[in-house]
């Protein structure tokens, strides 16, 4: 990369930008829950509609990867963040989610929350679970069998939470 990346929020408008790192991601049905066939207009509303953000990290021009923070869950529980992660293919092993994760809990202090929360860590996805802990989260529950993982079946999801 012959410049540094940049991470910026983006608006709907621009979400076209994250759309084919979203569909290689959850065309691989092992690390969201989302379906394959999920469209365009769903995914860019899920990810940038208020309270929702859209988060970009880009170099040269390109995006390398992107990020959605939002409440965890609404009124008494909007006080925690969510956050999840996608990294464009090309672009993986480069350290681009760490520095999406270290982004995103600065927004999130920014926006006035106390914590973050991961619901749905797929516990096959052990690069994700190793970053996480990295990043100050522990495994705070598992949800048996709750993702139907495309090639191992029914797979455990952790709970993952860190304090801000």
């Amino acid at each position: 990369m012959s410049e540094a990346v940049a991470l910026r929020e983006i608006g709907a408008d621009e979400f076209v930008r994250v759309w084919p790192i979203f569909q290689s991601v959850i065309a691989g049905g092992d690390t969201y829950s989302y379906p394959a066939d999920m469209r365009f207009e769903q995914a860019r509303d899920m990810w940038t509609v208020p309270p929702n953000r859209c988060f970009v990290a880009e170099c040269d021009g390109k995006v390398l990867g992107a990020y959605l923070l939002k409440p965890n869950q609404p009124g008494l529980g909007d006080h925690v963040a969510n956050a999840g992660y996608m990294v464009s293919p090309a672009a993986r092993g480069q350290g681009i989610a760490g520095m999406m994760c270290e982004h995103s809990m600065e927004q999130a202090r920014c926006a006035g929350f106390t914590a973050m929360q991961f619901n749905f860590v797929v516990s096959t996805n052990a690069t994700a679970v190793r970053l996480w802990q990295r990043h100050g989260f522990q495994i705070v529950g598992q949800v048996p069998g709750a993702f139907r993982h495309a090639v191992h079946g029914p797979t455990d999801v952790y709970v993952m939470h860190r304090e801000l």
